[in-house]
């Protein structure tokens, strides 16, 4: 189903956009390097709790995951891009950190992305992978309007990652969002321009690019959740929630 939001969700949505972002923004910040993956994982639960909204993750249990997951952040460390599952280990310095989060507030979702870099160190094959990743996502926005299809998304953020030199993995990708985190349509990160879905105001979708350094091939880690890139290079993944509206397509999970 692809769900069109009333104006006032959309509205609500501005405001989980807004708690994702300032959730986000608060674990970049007070990640330093030592720091606990789970205690990032706890300080997420808490502020999830203080705002009164309710954890898209910790009871989601999908058909690709092993059991619920049981956590309120994805924390993907260097080779792991999409799904970490927060455990007992500590980022050191130069490594490239992604967190992920999707909460509901007022019923209404909203889910991004950040891959940053820990401590001092800047490795320049992580920062390239960030860069890319923003790029990318900064052009699939770009080309959302309503009457564009799904299809025109995708292959902006594809054109971005291929020229980049970067293989790409369509298995996960973007999605619609909205009264649940995962619905229709998929957005994968490569298509065919004037394909798919035509885009109508009060939709929303999350965008989000990911890389492997020099690969598109997954594996599931042990934990049955984390996905990690098959030769063990470094990875990256940024995603906003953005709404169709009349002129465009406007960024919810932006901080404020």
């Amino acid at each position: 189903m692809i769900e069109i939001l009333t104006p006032p969700r959309v509205a609500l949505a501005r405001e989980t956009g807004a708690l994702v972002a300032e959730i986000l923004a608060t674990m970049r910040r007070r990640t330093t390097v030592g720091t606990n993956l789970l205690d990032i994982d706890d300080w997420t639960r808490t502020m999830i709790a203080e705002a009164g909204a309710e954890s898209c993750y910790v009871d989601y249990e999908p058909s690709f995951g092993r059991g619920p997951f049981g956590h309120y952040i994805c924390t993907g460390v260097n080779d792991a891009v999409l799904h970490g599952r927060p455990y007992d280990a500590t980022v050191a310095d130069g490594d490239l950190l992604s967190l992920d989060l999707a909460v509901s507030l007022g019923g209404v979702a909203a889910d991004a992305a950040v891959s940053f870099i820990v401590g001092e160190s800047r490795p320049a094959e992580s920062v390239a992978l960030i860069e890319v990743t923003e790029r990318a996502l900064a052009a699939g926005i770009a080309a959302a309007r309503p009457g564009a299809r799904i299809g025109d998304l995708s292959h902006a953020i594809g054109t971005v990652l291929g020229e980049a030199g970067y293989a790409i993995n369509t298995d996960f990708g973007g999605h619609g969002i909205g009264s649940t985190m995962h619905q229709d349509p998929h957005v994968p990160n490569a298509g065919r321009a004037g394909r798919g879905f035509p885009l109508r105001p009060g939709m929303l979708l999350a965008l989000e690019p990911w890389v492997m350094a020099d690969t598109d091939e997954l594996v599931v880690d042990d934990d049955g959740w984390t996905l990690r890139s098959a030769t063990g290079s470094r990875t990256a993944h940024t995603e906003h929630t953005i709404a169709i509206t009349d002129d465009g397509a406007e960024i919810l999970t932006l901080p404020r």
